[in-house]
């Protein structure tokens, strides 16, 4: 969280004070350091220098077209998991050539817009989705380029929502199933097999599990080829985990030198596939405080944010700092649960959190929010989905407007 510093004792985004923000825009809004996502995708493309490598983000973590946009000035690729997020890397200018299609559950016509894009690869998931895919590619008069997802069955040591390498997982082709797959897959005269692809989870914080893996997938690589299987890229997925309170993660050089080694010897172009840890720690969810309630159990701080804007504390128990926009050093703290307004018991942002007394209209930045909330945001009670801010330096623009009433029933109709 490097751009987000006190100066002054006011917390500032980059150049930007968030209280100019709040003051202008209101509250719930997002915002966004395009220096803190620019910094994280540079190192991942520094730290796989030596080998040919392509680092596609992956737009479910936050696809707003300036984030995207700002990522494909820089070179990026992107990893879609629907229609949508073609529309939406394509629109904001990501070449089709830099794209893969993963996504255990693509529709004959997302297929069939893939194709018409020429995207780099597709990524499947079934030997359903692989046939699919086969007919869908010959009616087209074209072939597909595929890497099969190989569930290697590791475990990745992170919360099982977001687990997705063990057997048990409804993701990738299980690694005991995988040569017979490929070997059906080569034989289809609309699939061209290009690549293996895994992918074991999300926020991890260890080196060994991607280690574990990538060692299964560069021994399937070797033996693919000696059935005449030609493998010219391996995709190692994305899953690095960033610090939301005391997790140390490895670090992106370390990550590489972890890899390399079993990578670079396959002569292989390295597909990268970070989400988070690209836009996790840029972004700060800024909300204001409504009340302060005392009963006899519980202190609460009611904000203006709530799982509808960041479900993420509900959803997972998941810990977000929250630090006053106004610096508090030294202020006596209390336990208190800092809530939102949505009629639901899960509508929490934090539970039993020592901090510092919050009065009402004080500022509030829920940190490390730029992965996953927006994304995941819904008009649940009707609420209007929050803004979203850029900042640059010292200046900030609006990305995305916040939504009105208008905006919670286009598309209804009375009738």
């Amino acid at each position: 969280m490097d751009q987000f510093q006190y100066r002054a004792g006011e917390l500032h985004c980059e150049g930007v004070p968030l209280r100019q923000i709040a003051d202008a825009l209101g509250t719930p809004t997002y915002v966004y350091s395009r220096a803190a996502i620019l910094s994280s995708f540079r190192a991942y493309d520094r730290a796989f220098a030596e080998v040919p490598h392509l680092v596609c983000y992956a737009v479910k973590a936050n696809g707003n077209l300036a984030v995207l946009a700002a990522l494909a000035a820089a070179g990026a690729g992107a990893d879609v998991v629907s229609g949508g997020e073609l529309f939406r890397a394509l629109r904001a200018g990501i070449p089709a050539r830099r794209i893969i299609f993963a996504g255990l559950g693509k529709t004959r016509e997302e297929m069939r817009e893939a194709l018409k894009a020429e995207i780099l690869m597709f990524n499947v998931e079934s030997p359903a989705e692989i046939r699919a895919l086969d007919q869908a590619a010959q009616e087209m008069g074209v072939r597909a380029p595929v890497s099969l997802r190989v569930n290697p069955d590791v475990d990745p040591h992170t919360h099982p929502y977001i687990s997705t390498g063990l057997r048990s997982s409804k993701f990738g082709i299980p690694v005991v199933d995988a040569l017979r797959e490929y070997e059906a897959a080569a034989a289809m005269a609309g699939i061209e097999v290009v690549g293996v692809q895994m992918h074991i989870g999300s926020q991890l914080t260890k080196i060994s599990p991607f280690a574990d893996s990538v060692a299964r997938i560069a021994a399937m690589v070797k033996e693919l080829r000696e059935r005449r299987i030609g493998i010219r890229a391996v995709d190692v997925g994305g899953g690095l985990g960033i610090r939301y309170r005391d997790e140390s993660p490895p670090s992106h050089e370390e990550y590489a030198r972890t890899l390399l080694p079993m990578l670079g010897e396959l002569g292989v172009t390295v597909l990268l596939e970070p989400g988070r840890s690209v836009v996790g720690n840029a972004g700060v969810l800024l909300t204001r405080a409504l009340y302060n309630k005392v009963t006899p159990a519980k202190r609460f701080v009611i904000v203006d944010a709530g799982m509808n804007d960041l479900i993420r504390p509900s959803l997972y128990e998941a810990y977000h700092a929250i630090q006053p926009v106004r610096e508090a050093l030294g202020a006596p703290t209390q336990a208190v649960d800092v809530v939102g307004p949505v009629c639901e018991s899960g509508d929490f942002l934090a539970q039993d959190r020592q901090m510092p007394e919050v009065a009402e209209g004080d500022l509030l930045a829920v940190m490390s929010a730029g992965a996953y909330g927006f994304a995941m945001a819904s008009q649940y009670n009707a609420r209007p989905r929050a803004a979203e801010v850029l900042v640059e330096g010292g200046t900030y623009r609006v990305v995305r407007r916040r939504e009105t009433y208008e905006d919670l029933i286009a598309g209804e109709s009375l009738e």
